[in-house]
């Protein structure tokens, strides 16, 4: 018996991630050494851990309401008002979800009718275009270029923008590439926006993580927050990945139908991971500059060494990833990658990965030890050298 014949065409075609793939062959592999996946080498800082434990133990291990425990919806409304400069009401314009991939698969099946447009910016998440797919919306990308730090054009949006167009997705800083816009450049995206009747998901996972210059949500330009979804989580700024808690703040409309979906989904987020959430918001600032400090640190040394190298790499101004490029080698992106990884045993994603406008790069993530990171640029300066000699 087929049972393929049985699955849903629109999954039927959908790409598996290509960051996985590399993840799942350097597990096996002695002595490796991964640049692939994005998850902070650091551990979930003690005191939040505690905080799990703690609620563990006092039996804490119930449903909460749809929407999150509402102790912790206040703090994350404290929270994005001190840092974002836009307020949210906690008790209707907050939601806790699985992660911040779960609560922009919410707000796209809770926006997108079937044939719907979604914009969204690229290189990107290997997540986006499957989510638009998913929730039967037409994927619109728009590419950005390294000339410009891959940041993201108010005239590369003109000149992708199609009728209807209904959603415009952005990732700043961006994940592959660490670019990200200043507030000049994001308040005519907001001017754009505007102008095309779009609704934003602006997913800023990695804003705690910004180098240079001060990190600008979209929220908070002026006429913005009535038509932004606000995306944010736990994972990268406070090392909590495997707790798999996020958030979206956004108008009580919008959260009250993204919630229908949560409700019949995924019902809630851990309790646990709530609780945790709560103490990192309260108590975990310092813990959260401390890595930053070491991924500014990090991010100094790759960019050198992968110019250094030969591999032109521009500086990304945010998130724990280098972006170099590999076409000096005049090797394809992923043959590059497999080459590396077999003679030299690094791990690095191929460009491709993240959208067409990714190829000829790759992504490594620097969120890793120092010393790592040491070792891994020379063996990656070892092969460059090895497939230039063979030239």
């Amino acid at each position: 018996m087929d049972q393929s014949r049985f699955i849903a065409k629109h999954v039927v075609n959908l790409p598996k991630s290509g960051i996985r793939d590399f993840f799942d062959i350097v597990a096996k592999m002695k002595d490796a050494i991964s640049l692939g996946v994005g998850e902070p080498d650091f551990d979930t800082p003690w005191h939040i851990r505690e905080a799990g434990i703690y609620a563990l133990e006092k039996g804490k291990t119930h449903y909460t309401s749809n929407l999150g425990l509402i102790e912790l919806r206040r703090a994350i409304g404290k929270y994005v008002e001190q840092n974002f400069n836009v307020s949210y009401a906690p008790e209707n314009e907050v939601i806790i979800t699985v992660g911040v991939s779960e609560a922009l698969d919410l707000a796209c099946r809770a926006l997108i009718n079937p044939g719907d447009k979604v914009m969204y910016h690229q290189p990107c998440y290997v997540s986006y275009s499957p989510s638009i797919t998913l929730a039967h919306g037409i994927p619109v990308p728009v590419p950005t270029f390294a000339k410009d730090g891959f940041a993201l054009t108010v005239d590369a949006l003109r000149a992708a923008w199609q009728p209807g167009c209904k959603i415009l997705m952005l990732n700043l800083p961006c994940n592959p590439t660490g670019g990200t816009c200043d507030r000049a450049q994001i308040e005519a995206i907001a001017k754009f926006a505007v102008e095309k009747d779009l609704i934003v998901l602006s997913d800023e996972i990695y804003s705690e993580l910004t180098f240079e210059g001060l990190h600008t949500s979209i929220a908070s330009i002026p006429g913005m927050k009535e038509r932004t979804i606000f995306l944010h989580g736990f994972s990268k700024a406070f090392s909590m990945t495997g707790w798999r808690i996020g958030y979206a703040c956004g108008p009580a409309a919008l959260i009250e139908a993204m919630m229908k979906v949560h409700q019949y989904s995924m019902l809630c987020a851990s309790i646990i991971a709530q609780e945790a959430a709560i103490e990192a918001l309260v108590r975990g600032e310092d813990a959260m500059k401390k890595m930053r400090d070491q991924y500014h640190r990090r991010r100094d040394f790759i960019v050198r060494r992968f110019n250094e190298i030969g591999l032109k790499c521009h500086l990304p101004r945010g998130s724990f990833y280098a972006f170099p490029d590999i076409s000096k080698t005049s090797l394809p992106e992923k043959e590059f990658a497999i080459g590396l990884l077999q003679a030299e045993k690094v791990a690095i994603v191929p460009g491709s990965a993240f959208g067409e406008n990714g190829k000829g790069f790759c992504r490594a993530c620097f969120a890793t030890s120092y010393e790592q990171l040491i070792e891994a640029s020379n063996r990656i300066e070892r092969h460059v050298q090895n497939l230039a000699a063979k030239k």
